[in-house]
């Protein structure tokens, strides 16, 4: 089932785009909601899972140095997507090369999403999911905007909705990163931090306070004290 979630919410952000034109203030705001989500559940369940579960000092040490890399890591994939993960990617192209940097840069970090999902609540699996619909929106329409066909879009949003569950199965299955998943987790911590934070604090236009964007933001930080167990 939560195969079918990861899957399922890149195809639907990628639908409605090909047959609805969505509202760029509701995808802002789902962003936005999304962003506030993945934040609360990062500091209220990863943080403390990753810290209260060990005594060893110089565990804790590394933990975060890893927390620290993975914030330069996703600094780095974002030089190649363009900002797609909080989305800014530019809408302007009308090349028919495909962007391979964007997409095995989202799809680096699609992947990377899904390693911590099998030691975590179901609250990480659903933030993710809520997350990548509008990703999968903001990709979608950058396809199109490119002049790719509708077939080749699908193509490609299709491979990309594969990223997360495969990360997910790796870390389910392979002995190594179930023996090391704190390390993995701090480090995947860092790139959701970047992430979430991004998303949330950038400058608003003018510096004006947007009533819309902190009341997305404020249902996401609820949603999770609420259901967070």
């Amino acid at each position: 089932m939560s195969y079918l979630l990861l899957i399922g919410a890149v195809l639907f952000g990628g639908i409605f785009v090909l047959y609805k034109k969505p509202n760029k203030l509701y995808t802002r705001l789902l962003l936005a909601f999304s962003g506030s989500y993945l934040l609360s559940v990062t500091i209220l369940h990863l943080l403390p899972e990753v810290y209260t579960n060990t005594q060893d000092e110089h565990r804790l040490h590394t933990f975060g140095i890893l927390i620290l890399i993975g914030i330069l890591i996703q600094s780095i994939l974002e030089s190649f997507s363009k900002g797609a993960e909080h989305g800014h990617v530019h809408l302007h192209s009308n090349s028919n090369t495909f962007p391979w940097l964007l997409f095995i840069s989202l799809s680096l970090h699609a992947f990377s999403e899904g390693l911590p999902i099998h030691n975590s609540n179901d609250n990480l699996l659903w933030a993710i999911v809520v997350h990548k619909i509008p990703i999968a929106i903001i990709l979608t329409t950058f396809f199109l905007h490119s002049k790719f066909s509708k077939l080749k879009t699908f193509f490609f949003l299709f491979l990309f909705s594969l990223m997360s569950p495969i990360g997910y199965y790796l870390g389910e299955t392979i002995n190594w990163i179930q023996h090391y998943h704190q390390e993995i987790t701090s480090l995947i911590i860092g790139v959701f931090l970047h992430i979430s934070t991004i998303i949330l604090f950038e400058s608003s236009e003018n510096h004006k306070f947007n009533l819309q964007k902190f009341t997305a933001i404020l249902l996401g930080i609820i949603l999770t004290i609420f259901t967070l167990h």
